[in-house]
């Protein structure tokens, strides 16, 4: 049986034989991160379309599905698009408030059957438990996107009323909504909107998911498989005419 000791002299061994390694070493935090957040998306402003084109890049290297449409309004069409290859007609979204736009009624005519997301946190058990059924047997999730991060393709989403972490996990099928608000381009750029949503305060949830692709998981034969542990699909629309509101993108 191997000994802690051993086990820990076996871990240093490999890792001195790792060529490359750098020191890591925490970033400074703004002292005023909402002012800094600011000033980020202003600049980002200039260049989102660069940015937009690596975060394709970058989604589709991890296996996400990337689609771009010109309007809010043709948003259903993808997603019912979606349903109908994979055989689905039971979406669960965040609510309006959350998502920017109320698509329940398009989504309707092309025969897909909605559960919007209360924003309320007061419901009884009863309710709740009949809700949490309702998600984990729906087909599609579909989300805003709060942060959109180029440099790795990652999806970015706040937890909060109207917008419960499960429709982006159970479901499996995951779509997500955005517009260039969300786009940054470095988990720096990031980190620093971490601090000013803190800083601010505006209610949202404490969970802040950071979803790279599909769900991917390998036995010990190292056979992979996708959709164990989360969606094995998940596709990002992106809208290049601004969507209403700014929850989306988590500039309120």
């Amino acid at each position: 049986m191997t000994t802690r000791a051993e086990f820990f002299d076996r871990i240093r061994r490999e890792m001195a034989r790792t060529p490359g390694l750098f020191p890591a070493r925490a970033a400074a935090r703004p002292s005023r991160p909402v002012e800094v957040a600011d000033t980020i998306r202003r600049e980002l402003a200039e260049r989102w379309e660069a940015t937009l084109q690596r975060f394709q890049t970058e989604f589709l290297r991890v296996g996400g599905v990337f689609h771009r449409v010109a309007t809010p309004s043709a948003v259903p069409s993808v997603i019912a698009g979606v349903a109908r290859e994979r055989g689905g007609h039971r979406l669960v979204a965040w609510h309006p408030q959350a998502l920017g736009v109320d698509w329940s009624a398009a989504l309707a005519r092309d025969g897909i059957e909605t559960t919007t997301m209360p924003v309320t946190s007061t419901i009884a058990d009863e309710a709740r438990a009949h809700l949490r059924e309702v998600i984990a047997t729906a087909d599609l999730g579909l989300t805003g996107v709060d942060v959109a991060l180029a440099e790795t393709g990652t999806l970015i989403l706040r937890s909060g009323p109207g917008r419960p972490r499960s429709t982006s996990l159970l479901p499996p099928y995951h779509v997500a909504v955005f517009d260039r608000g969300a786009l940054v381009e470095s988990l720096q750029q990031v980190s620093v909107l971490l601090e000013g949503w803190h800083a601010r305060d505006d209610g949202f949830g404490a969970v802040v998911n950071f979803i790279t692709g599909p769900s991917r998981t390998a036995d010990i034969e190292l056979t992979l498989t996708r959709g164990v542990h989360g969606p094995k699909e998940v596709h990002a629309i992106f809208v290049d005419a601004p969507l209403r509101g700014d929850t989306v993108s988590g500039r309120g």
